[in-house]
């Protein structure tokens, strides 16, 4: 089953079906932007009114975080934390150590120099265990996204980045033509 969409764009609603989330699970959006995974995770989240879950949306943009609250509130989605980081800083999320069952990257490390402490400090908010799912810009695919700066990472040099430190591969996502996905475990 493909989750392309118009054009062969990721779609958020559909890729998030391949995590694997259930209500009562703690998640981490890093760089959660406008909140295109936020949202469907946070619907997940309530589908239980009494489930403990949350997602950790978190972004180094304060207009984009306010933004997402306002429409997570107009859609009465009251399971998510705000939180203003820089991921590239040293433990930056101010996520308590081993905290999350899972963290989502996505069109997050293409916008980094500093890849590998965005990597790491998934690992520390992780529960051994948790997994991490890596999507970002193919970069064999030029024409679509940014690479101004040439930052993006393969999704080879994604997974190899994510292996040396302390996660397993998994399995694939499907995220479209023009994005690749991963799912790693924390493995120590």
């Amino acid at each position: 089953m493909s989750l392309l969409g118009s054009g062969g764009f990721l779609q958020p609603e559909k890729v998030v079906q391949q995590f694997g989330i259930s209500p009562d699970m703690k998640v981490a959006d890093f760089g959660c932007g406008r909140g295109h995974f936020t949202i469907p995770i946070a619907k997940i989240l309530g589908a239980d009114e009494n489930s403990s879950g949350k997602i950790y949306a978190i972004d180094i943009l304060k207009d984009v975080l306010d933004n997402l609250k306002k429409r997570a509130e107009s859609e009465n989605l009251i399971h998510i934390e705000y939180i203003l980081a820089n991921l590239e800083a040293s433990n930056p999320s101010l996520i308590s150590d081993e905290a999350v069952d899972f963290v989502l990257m996505a069109n997050t490390l293409f916008q980094s120099q500093k890849k590998e402490n965005i990597i790491r400090e998934a690992k520390r908010v992780l529960k051994l265990g948790g997994n991490l799912a890596i999507i970002d810009w193919d970069p064999t695919n030029l024409k679509i996204g940014s690479n101004e700066d040439g930052w993006r990472i393969s999704k080879s040099g994604a997974r190899e980045l994510a292996e040396k430190n302390g996660f397993v591969f998994e399995m694939d996502l499907d995220a479209g033509a023009f994005h690749y996905g991963l799912i790693l475990k924390k493995a120590n």
